[in-house]
């Protein structure tokens, strides 16, 4: 078991630096990030971590009460040196800190909580780099454009820090401002910006003005319920979204870590919302990987494993399909066999996955290597959603797979009739698009109605076993 460690260890190690080399490679870090000295760190930080593992583990028995112990500690020494490199190596190591701490379904539970602190409280610039950058970008000072400016910044990323502060007419704003040393970034980091409200004529490339909107965390329960936020509804609602986004729109966030997605109630209309922050980090789905990908999804939420193989394989899994789609689904081959929304995952499941990860890393690093970069993105941004999804126990639910297989039908039919020569075919395609939402529909009110007679029946049971004095 020490060995297993020892894997997972170095696995995370190599994770940081392979990730860097990646997003090197498509220009989202800047060439600074990648010196000797950071690459340096990177290897000492691994080789650190790896010598603590097989040192600590060695001599103790594996399974007993002081195994457990010494393997707690462990984990949290070397989550706190990971931390440690994150924060010293800044950019693109912050970015993979924040997914990793993310992974709450699948890490130990001393990483994520240790790293989770890289979601909003990421190393800051200091008031007298902030104010070099508003007034070189800006051409005034920061007196010269607010009437109260926060020193302390409301949250720090890997890119950029955000204060809050008062414009000379009384609106309140979001300043997101860049840390000097990053490097400019691209105009998608302005020109996708569409929630909150972006104030134009103060905002360039370094700095952005935003409406301040006020909300919690999504996987932020306590919030929720202090506010009477539903926390199923949040959790199909965010689903849904990101479903339009990858399977009908092809464009997709990615990036949708706790800091960057909010949840709250309108000041005005009280309707709950989910606010999408930081739109630095999107993928433009080219049309056959989308359609490829809605094929595959299909396929495993009504099981057909001829087309999982077959999809799988023209995304790049090659004969590692089984790995792939059970890194998609997170769920064991035979859950994906049986189908994914036939039965929720289980505590057993759940122990049988995190136990196995150190087992294949070797044949995971093998798959990153021959899938699409897009697909990259889009595991990262699974692995996000059902972290939050795992956080608020809605993770797997029959609905949530229902409302991904609606989107895939409708872009499916759409791309048919977008093809198709007659109007005669596009009635038809429409036609067969109902029907495919309608069995949907269909299907979900089943699953309802077999909750509420198992609902009726637990209430029967303990009425007649705990009967209501008079």
């Amino acid at each position: 078991m020490a060995r297993k460690a020892l894997k997972l260890a170095s696995w995370t190690g190599m994770a940081l630096a392979a990730s860097g080399v990646y997003l090197y490679s498509n220009n989202y870090l800047d060439p600074n990030d990648f010196g000797a000295v950071r690459v340096g760190r990177a290897v000492a930080t691994t080789a650190v971590i790896s010598y603590d593992y097989l040192t600590s583990l060695k001599s103790v028995p594996y399974g007993s009460e002081e195994y457990l112990q010494v393997r707690s500690q462990v984990h949290l020494r070397s989550a706190r040196r990971l931390c440690e490199l994150c924060c010293a190596n800044r950019g693109t190591f912050i970015k993979v800190g924040q997914h990793l701490g993310a992974l709450d379904y699948l890490l130990p539970e001393e990483y994520t909580s240790t790293l989770k602190v890289l979601h909003s409280q990421a190393p800051q610039s200091s008031m007298q780099e902030v104010r070099q950058v508003i007034r070189e970008d800006l051409g005034k000072e920061i007196q010269d454009l607010f009437l109260s400016f926060d020193d302390t910044p409301l949250g720090a990323a890997s890119l950029a820090q955000v204060h809050k502060a008062v414009l000379r007419d009384g609106r309140t704003v979001a300043v997101k401002v860049q840390h000097p040393k990053v490097q400019a970034q691209s105009s998608k980091d302005i020109l996708l910006m569409e929630v909150p409200q972006i104030y134009w004529e103060l905002s360039t490339k370094r700095v952005l003005l935003m409406e301040f909107v006020e909300g919690g965390q999504v996987n932020d329960r306590d919030y929720m319920e202090r506010n009477r936020i539903d926390v199923n509804e949040i959790s199909r609602q965010l689903g849904k979204m990101y479903s339009e986004m990858i399977f009908v729109n092809g464009f997709v966030h990615c990036d949708p870590h706790p800091g960057n997605v909010l949840v709250r109630k309108h000041p005005d209309t009280g309707k709950t919302e989910i606010v999408l922050l930081d739109h630095g980090l999107y993928q433009v789905l080219t049309e056959e990987f989308r359609l490829d990908y809605c094929h595959l999804w299909q396929s495993l939420i009504w099981p057909n494993m001829e087309k999982v193989k077959w999809y799988s394989q023209r995304l790049g899994a090659a004969e590692l399909y089984p790995l792939f789609a059970c890194m998609l689904t997170a769920r064991s081959w035979d859950s994906v066999n049986r189908g994914i929304s036939k039965a929720p995952v289980t505590c057993t499941e759940d122990s049988e996955i995190r136990s196995s990860v150190a087992n294949y890393l070797p044949q995971i690093s093998q798959l990153l290597s021959h899938v699409p970069r897009q697909m990259l993105l889009i595991l990262k941004t699974n692995d996000l959603l059902r972290s939050i999804e795992a956080t608020l126990g809605t993770r797997a639910s029959a609905s949530s797979f229902l409302n991904m297989s609606r989107c895939c039908v409708r872009a499916l039919a759409e791309h048919k009739k977008k093809n198709a020569s007659s109007f005669l075919r596009r009635t038809q395609i429409s036609f067969s698009k109902a029907l495919n939402l309608w069995q949907i529909d269909l299907h979900e009110l089943g699953l309802r109605a077999k909750g509420w007679r198992l609902a009726c029946w637990v209430s029967a049971l303990l009425c007649w076993l705990f009967p209501i004095p008079h």
